[in-house]
């Protein structure tokens, strides 16, 4: 069973980093066969609100795409189609780790000069960001999406991966999960009220 640690939060309140939370829920008879974390190479990936879109002045199917970054302008060139201004989307500085989208290798984002015109960032497909296979247009996220703050804090995540035992199916649910957690951390649970 896969839990995300980030909905384990939403009931107990976690303060110890996923490798010591594996290690106690394995102690206590709960196997964490596997952590995977999101976002761990998601360095230098801010979030952005698109502002303006325009014409590239040298190709007809790029575009310069300007995004507010909370504390500064930065226009890109990006050839995607479905940028839009309002928008909020995934920014990653020069520095930042992406997957390649033809090659699929992660690289090493450089300032590049894109027919005539300097990009010192881009904006992000889900496959550049390692979230999934989708390459056919740039990440929008939620309006609710707070400017400038890292990807990584935003949708970051662990996913404990458990193996659970016939004896244990009251930590068949997340709930279950997060009151074995309370209970190994000695924090209280928080449990959603009833309508």
């Amino acid at each position: 069973m896969k839990v995300s640690l980030n909905w384990l939060k939403e009931y107990v309140d976690i303060t110890l980093p996923p490798a010591d939370l594996a290690e106690r829920l394995t102690m206590a008879g709960l196997e964490v066969k596997g952590v995977e974390v999101i976002g761990s190479n998601w360095e230098n990936i801010v979030i952005s609100q698109i502002t303006a879109v325009n014409p590239h002045p040298n190709a007809d199917r790029l575009r310069l795409t300007t995004v507010e970054l909370g504390t500064r302008q930065e226009t890109v060139v990006c050839g995607a189609p479905n940028l839009n201004p309002g928008d909020k989307v995934a920014f990653a500085h020069v520095g930042a780790q992406l997957v390649d989208g033809n090659t699929g290798r992660v690289d090493i984002l450089k300032s590049a000069k894109i027919r005539g015109v300097v990009s010192n960032g881009m904006v992000c497909s889900e496959k550049e960001l390692g979230i999934s296979d989708r390459h056919d247009g740039i990440m929008v996220l939620p309006g609710e999406a707070p400017v400038g703050t890292p990807l990584n804090d935003y949708l970051g995540d662990a996913i404990l991966n458990l193996d659970i035992t016939p004896n244990r199916p009251d930590c068949l649910s997340v709930i279950g999960v997060a009151r074995e957690l309370a209970v190994l951390t000695g924090q209280s649970l928080h449990l959603p009220g009833v309508n």
